[in-house]
């Protein structure tokens, strides 16, 4: 079910937490219960000090009076005060055992509703389109999905209810106050509408800085993700000093941020601290003065002090709370930003059977108006037959092979694409990446072991299966080398195995789904030429009925191709056999000499 992203950050919270929302209000009864008998205590003694000890007449409703004075009144409670000690006790007691139940729903809510949020996030990333992800931050998603979540559970957890409990006290006191005394009441209060109008300045101000501290958390997690995934590189070329810097950097923008949100926290508590403290000596003073001049009961003064402090602790807190109310709703807006972002649809829903047949009809694509990179490409291949694709930098190669996979959708009068007769934009997404097998020239590999990255495709796949594919793969006797063979652990992002073997694995992946179009995107280029042409080879009579696309650089690997496709700036410059290209004596046919010329002066040296 779709979910209100559009109605605001925390009616989305209030969504995704819908399944405890029964708990979440237990929780509010329990809160309204322990400020219900909060203010219960204060009021048994006064009326022990004023109506039992002193003498005072009742001031308690008369069906209350007459329910005491039927038992003995109060010559029986003075002569028995521990029922009055006794009758404070059970009300402390029944707000502890309400805070306790308070306290365990709470937390229970706020940890599922983390659990979900976690659940929801990571399920959103899962659909969001190819484009969102290379444009994203790692290490900035990374923190919004564990960070902010915390965050937000801390808020749920420990000030949600909190803030309605901090409302409640205030609004009960209040009403109690003005019930005993509306002089007293006035002069309690009227610190009140100061500090909250100065907790409202706070709030407006630490919530811009907390905004910020949150980015530049992600822009340091970010720092750290890149260092630690190009660690190779930064090793290769001696910048570990340089990502020191960076790294430093970022580090301290952060860190100044929260020595600045310290100084707007310190500000806040001392104020308060001053504010608090003014008014209890009001309170106090005149409490005093008027007990002096006996217009006020020595019992009503010790109440209106409790009273007193119900009010100003919870208002002074009102800082903390919006404090932390601010960080909770930065998180959850940036939270928000993910989980609005468009999901990738499925196209049009068809799910023919999909046998290979690749149509290229005038294809022009772009990522951004300015920079075209492929311009009316148009190419066709047959089911079992073998197209390699050859170009520099930047010629398109990799573009032409998203687009095949729908990573990128062709934008409309830009060509169609279609395979076995069906425009591509019009197959079930997911249907089409089933039959979709594709090996990149960095392949990734997952944290676990050979055998599980192997069978990922199908994981109920056999061992001889396994087994099967990376034989053709020519990597199961590498693999059988290893102490653990098939079930050897791969190292984070594959680095238990060199890059020629990561590569085969990946190849042999691809394999184990016996898709009928497999695309390999330069996929062999960390091997030599002898265990390329085993490959080849293995492959050829493996993939006879299968639809293959070939990107490399070597036209020792693209020779034995059916149809040879040179890309040069994105259009189609050569296009033919190994043969018909090299009577025609273009790009192709140089840049075959060039490597023929080059491999036999390597062979000469050798």
């Amino acid at each position: 079910m779709p979910l209100p992203w559009t109605k605001g950050r925390f009616l989305m919270l209030w969504e995704i937490g819908r399944k405890r929302r029964a708990r979440l209000y237990i929780a509010l009864f329990a809160a309204v219960c322990m400020i219900f008998f909060n203010i219960l205590t204060p009021q048994i003694i006064r009326l022990t000090i004023d109506n039992v000890i002193e003498g005072k007449p009742w001031q308690i409703p008369a069906f209350l009076a007459a329910w005491i004075d039927s038992f003995g009144g109060r010559e029986f409670l003075r002569a028995n005060i521990w029922l009055c000690g006794l009758a404070a006790g059970v009300t402390a007691l029944l707000a502890g055992i309400s805070n306790v139940i308070r306290r365990y729903f709470t937390l229970e809510t706020a940890e599922h509703l983390a659990q979900r949020l976690r659940d929801t996030l990571f399920a959103h990333i899962q659909t969001l389109p190819y484009e969102w992800h290379v444009k994203a931050q790692t290490g900035d998603v990374i923190q919004r999905s564990t960070s902010d979540v915390e965050t937000i559970r801390r808020f749920y957890a420990d000030h949600f209810i909190e803030m309605f409990r901090m409302v409640l006290a205030v609004t009960f006191a209040a009403v109690m106050m003005f019930m005993m005394d509306t002089a007293m009441a006035l002069l309690a209060m009227v610190v009140l509408p100061v500090l909250f109008l100065f907790s409202a300045l706070f709030y407006s101000a630490v919530a811009k800085q907390f905004k910020k501290a949150d980015e530049a958390e992600g822009a340091m997690t970010a720092a750290v993700q890149e260092n630690l995934t190009g660690v190779r590189v930064v090793r290769a070329f001696g910048r570990e000093r340089f990502e020191v810097d960076r790294f430093a950097e970022k580090n301290d923008t952060y860190s100044n941020l929260w020595v600045r949100i310290g100084n707007l926290l310190a500000m806040y508590w001392s104020i308060s601290d001053v504010l608090a403290a003014l008014q209890f000596a009001i309170v106090l003073a005149a409490g005093i003065l008027r007990c002096a001049s006996g217009d006020l009961t020595v019992g009503t003064f010790v109440t209106f002090n409790m009273y007193a402090g119900m009010m100003i602790w919870p208002v002074r807190a009102l800082g903390r709370n919006l404090s932390e109310l601010s960080k909770a709703g930065v998180a959850a807006g940036r939270v928000r930003e993910i989980l609005a972002e468009e999901p990738e649809t499925g196209g049009g829903g068809l799910t023919p059977e999909i046998r290979g047949h690749i149509v290229f009809d005038s294809v022009s694509f772009a990522y951004d108006e300015k920079t075209p990179i492929l311009k009316d490409v148009s190419f066709s291949v047959k089911p079992g037959e073998t197209l390699a694709i050859l170009g520099g930098t930047g010629s398109g190669k990799s573009t032409l092979v998203h687009l095949i996979c729908r990573l990128y959708d062709l934008p409309e009068n830009c060509g169609r694409i279609t395979i076995d007769g069906t425009e591509i934009g019009q197959i079930d997404r997911a249907h089409l990446r089933r039959h979709v097998g594709l090996v990149l020239q960095e392949p990734f590999l997952f944290s676990k072991t050979i055998r599980q990255n192997i069978a990922a495709p199908r994981p109920g796949a056999d061992l001889e299966r396994v087994k099967a594919v990376a034989s053709v793969a020519y990597v199961h006797d590498a693999i059988e080398a290893f102490g653990d063979g098939y079930d050897t652990m791969v190292g984070e992002r594959g680095v238990t195995l060199s890059g020629g073997q990561k590569q085969r694995v990946a190849i042999a992946r691809m394999l184990m789904g016996e898709s009928p179009i497999m695309i390999f995107d330069d996929s062999l280029s960390a091997v030599d030429t002898e265990t390329d042409a085993h490959i080849r080879a293995a492959l050829k009579a493996r993939t006879k009925q299968a639809t293959a696309i070939i990107i490399s650089h070597r036209t020792s690997t693209l020779m034995q191709a059916d149809k040879i496709l040179v890309l040069r700036d994105g259009t189609v410059e050569e296009m033919g056999t190994h043969e018909e290209l090299m009577a025609l004596g273009g790009s192709y046919r140089r840049i075959f000499d060039l490597q023929g010329d080059l491999e036999e002066e390597l062979r000469e040296e050798l």
